[in-house]
């Protein structure tokens, strides 16, 4: 897609985001039941909801956009994303951080073009932060105080920051980490370590355990927008439409 395309679709997107951050929020503040899904991950209400926000919105924006999201995914959905461009939806990314009310769980939203992430948006409710990026058009911090561009950063020569998951630690993971340089760890829930990568703020995010491609997808093109690169162990670029959406272990980079 070319940037005027991408640029067109942005503030759309940004806007449905914040939307579904409201409604997250009305749960987050007046309380929630926590569900299982089929593969023991918890869900909830809010998840549903903004779900369902999110999907109703895109097809108005983008009729001809074929739209997987986690839910919709989760209840036999299987929409024909052939065509090589569709939108990739994780309502309320950190389940488990909303349930245990820590505050770091995001809304995500990603556009997907012939396998590469092109257009992501992730909020973060709690606090109103919004990251953006596109290809071509850069990314960026929305803040209450304003924005600004944001670009990840060339590895220090001193040691690596990493950023790591809360809830997702596994033996694979502390055992590439001690094949790391690592200078300091930066721990977060969510979407949020793709974040602080783009935004220069952790040089490194390795993934070793399950992910589907909902949960990456905006993360990923933020992180490309702002200069850097989310590649398999193998050292292949990160691609989009696999069968049943599934992630193989990844490493999100800075700059080289």
């Amino acid at each position: 897609m070319s940037a005027p395309d991408l640029a067109a679709l942005l503030g759309p997107v940004k806007q449905i985001a914040r939307e579904a951050g409201e409604v997250i929020l009305g749960f987050y503040r007046d309380g929630f039941s926590v569900e299982g899904k089929a593969d023991g991950s918890p869900v909830t209400a809010a998840d549903r909801a903004a779900d369902d926000l999110i999907v109703a919105c895109l097809r108005e924006i983008a009729p001809d956009i074929p739209i997987v999201s986690e839910e919709s995914h989760a209840d036999g959905a299987r929409p024909d994303v052939s065509g090589g461009r569709f939108w990739l939806v994780d309502p309320l990314d950190g389940t488990k951080e909303f349930v245990n009310r820590n505050g770091e769980f995001t809304v995500n939203i990603g556009l997907i073009d012939k396998g590469v992430p092109v257009l992501g948006v992730i909020l973060v409710p709690v606090t109103g932060r919004l990251y953006w990026g596109a290809i071509g058009l850069g990314a960026g911090l929305e803040t209450e105080a304003g924005s600004h561009a944001i670009t990840a950063r060339k590895a220090p020569q001193d040691g690596l920051t990493v950023a790591a998951s809360r809830s997702h630690r596994n033996p694979a993971l502390e055992t590439y980490l001690a094949t790391v340089p690592m200078k300091d760890q930066k721990v977060a829930g969510s979407s949020l370590k793709f974040c602080l990568v783009a935004e220069g703020e952790a040089d490194l995010y390795p993934r070793t355990g399950p992910t589907s491609e909902w949960d990456t997808a905006a993360g990923h093109a933020i992180v490309l927008a702002a200069g850097g690169h989310v590649e398999t162990m193998d050292g292949a670029p990160l691609a989009y439409g696999k069968p049943g959406f599934l992630n193989p272990e990844f490493v999100v980079r800075g700059k080289n």
